[in-house]
């Protein structure tokens, strides 16, 4: 059967399993599979952007939601100011103070974001992200991961079933097949990132 939305992954996953006693488990095992797919997947379909205000004088601001980990992080001045991340040690030893001014450097602790220096007057600031997928439910049937690789979700599903219902023997079956699919989706979207893009090699006289 074709595996869609949220209904028919629950049906994929109870016929699989062969088990006609576990529906309210189901969408368990759904939602570790989904946990999972935020550690470890980096897709184009993950990135988002936010744009938000400094506050003058004020060094933090909250991180979008469903923020997972930042792929580039400017300052919107003319010309553009890409900041660089620092550990948070390294941010209190270096930015700890009150120094002001157009902010350059950035640490995250807790779903915060801490400026460095710290912003002397009201700037625009925008966030590239990676953010986690919109879990699947009886409000949300589907998203981009199930409509694009089925086979990942039903997988993923089955790993976290298997060790519950005491199957370990089939852990590793599964563990492979869902290693071996988002490897796959990964290494697809990789080339799709870069497809029709000349490669340009930098030697001392400029591009080539």
């Amino acid at each position: 059967m074709a595996i869609g939305t949220y209904a028919e992954l629950q049906t994929a996953v109870a016929n699989w399993l062969d088990r006609d006693d576990l529906t309210a488990r189901i969408p368990e095992f759904i939602a570790l599979a989904e946990a999972r797919f935020n550690r470890v997947l980096r897709l184009r379909s993950m990135e988002a952007k936010y744009t938000a205000n400094t506050v003058a004088a004020q060094r933090n601001l909250a991180l979008p939601a469903s923020y997972i980990q930042m792929r580039n992080f400017q300052v919107n001045t003319s010309p553009l100011t890409t900041l660089s991340y620092v550990t948070p040690e390294i941010y209190d030893r270096l930015w700890g103070g009150s120094t002001q001014g157009t902010p350059k450097f950035y640490t995250i602790l807790a779903n915060e974001v801490s400026l460095g220096p710290i912003p002397a007057s009201v700037q625009e600031v925008e966030m590239l992200f990676y953010k986690k997928f919109d879990n699947l439910s009886v409000s949300t049937t589907t998203n981009w991961l199930i409509t694009n690789a089925p086979d990942i979700y039903l997988y993923g599903s089955m790993l976290e079933a298997e060790p519950f219902i005491m199957n370990d023997e089939r852990v590793p079956l599964w563990a492979q097949a869902l290693q071996q699919g988002i490897s796959d989706l990964q290494e697809q979207d990789n080339k799709d990132r870069h497809s029709g893009s000349a490669l340009r090699v930098m030697n001392t006289g400029g591009y080539m």
